[in-house]
């Protein structure tokens, strides 16, 4: 089959697009033809991929997306697929991957009425109901089960059209056999002494991902403990806000902010706890890249993905709706107690060896090659 995969912008360290990497590459696997529209590709171009790179310009995001999607369809009328896959929602997907979460949810539950009236509003209510209407067409690949009764109660979507999928954690996430030799280099490298913590947090999209209330907590250490810590935020994001945050607390040289990298698991096996009190999160794929590296976590409920955490007991879940005193006494927590962390780490591991935590792409190709009616 030809595939047509189209996604808003592509860089190697977004979850979304990391997601559409593996699957694509899957679908490719298979004897299949990849085709992708996008606006913005960063990275490089896996053997056998066309991308094209829509010659488009617009003053509002959500018009540079209409304009990518006419693009799109102008060229898919010169030169048809066999199927459309969308991982941003757009009309005339054949399959839709729900990287993220209900649009129409949020507008009416965390917006004033007057944000209902702009047309940035009305572009992705628009969008997101040509996915979700019942008359619609579209199979949904979901990640996350928290969000398929928000899109049903919103839209009525037949529940035949939603396929809930596995995680799909890379292999090279999980300890390798000689994981204390790259900790020890890795430690070495950030010349962190023996004594000292590293709490690391992970992802693109710092407010979302509450970075201000990590800092918070890191403040909020009693001295001593925290003298011993230091802080890590790896992502695709302009940092200057939290820098300047991380300066009025006093943390000093304690954290330092590096763009996203291609060398994560590095930092997941040389670092002593996963911090993310997310915003929200739809999953949170680095809360189990993590866990299957041994590394405890401390999350807030409302990510998708937080509830393996509490089912292998790899870390603290932080109650909803959010105190930053709770996520204070738990980070405080979790740095004194060395034999607790030891003890998540193990569970993590463990957890590793027994769950499905790595087979989505091969799942999602399956929904995606699969003979549609």
């Amino acid at each position: 089959m030809q595939l047509a995969f189209v996604l808003y912008k592509y860089f190697p360290f977004g979850g979304l697009q990391r997601d559409f990497m593996r699957i694509a590459l899957e679908c490719q696997q298979r004897g299949h033809q990849i085709r992708v529209y996008t606006l913005i590709w960063e990275g490089d171009v896996p053997p056998g991929f066309e991308v094209l790179v829509a010659p488009v310009k617009a003053l509002f995001n959500h018009r540079r997306n209409e304009k990518l999607l006419a693009w799109m369809q102008a060229d898919l009328a010169k030169r048809p697929v066999d199927r459309v896959i969308g991982f941003n929602k757009m009309p005339g997907l054949d399959v839709y991957y729900a990287a993220d979460g209900c649009f129409e949810d949020k507008a009416q539950t965390l917006r004033n009425g007057l944000y209902r009236r702009w047309g940035r509003y009305r572009h992705f209510a628009e969008y997101e109901r040509a996915v979700f209407a019942p008359e619609a067409k579209t199979d949904v690949l979901m990640i996350s089960e928290v969000q398929q009764p928000l899109f049903i109660k919103h839209y009525h979507t037949p529940l035949q059209r939603f396929h809930l999928l596995p995680p799909g954690i890379a292999l090279d996430r999980r300890a390798p056999a000689n994981a204390a030799e790259i900790r020890a280099e890795f430690r070495g490298e950030f010349m962190l002494e023996d004594d000292e913590l590293l709490i690391v947090q992970i992802g693109s999209g710092f407010k979302t991902k509450g970075v201000d209330r990590s800092l918070k907590a890191l403040a909020g250490l009693p001295s001593a403990l925290r003298k011993r810590v230091r802080m890590l935020v790896i992502g695709q994001d302009d940092p200057k806000v939290f820098q300047l945050q991380s300066v009025a607390l006093g943390l000093g040289d304690r954290v330092q902010f590096l763009k996203g990298r291609s060398d994560i698991p590095r930092f997941l096996l040389g670092a002593d706890l996963l911090i993310h009190p997310a915003y929200n999160e739809n999953t949170g794929t680095v809360l189990l890249e993590a866990q299957v590296a041994g590394l405890p976590v401390l999350v807030s409920a409302v990510c998708g993905y937080a509830h393996y955490i509490a089912e292998a007991d790899s870390g603290l879940v932080l109650d909803e709706p959010f105190e930053q005193a709770q996520l204070n006494r738990y980070l405080e927590t979790m740095l004194s107690d060395d034999e607790a962390r030891a003890t998540w780490s193990r569970n993590g591991l463990a957890f590793a060896d027994t769950a499905d935590l790595y087979s989505m792409p091969q799942h999602a190709a399956d929904v995606i090659l699969a003979e549609r009616p």
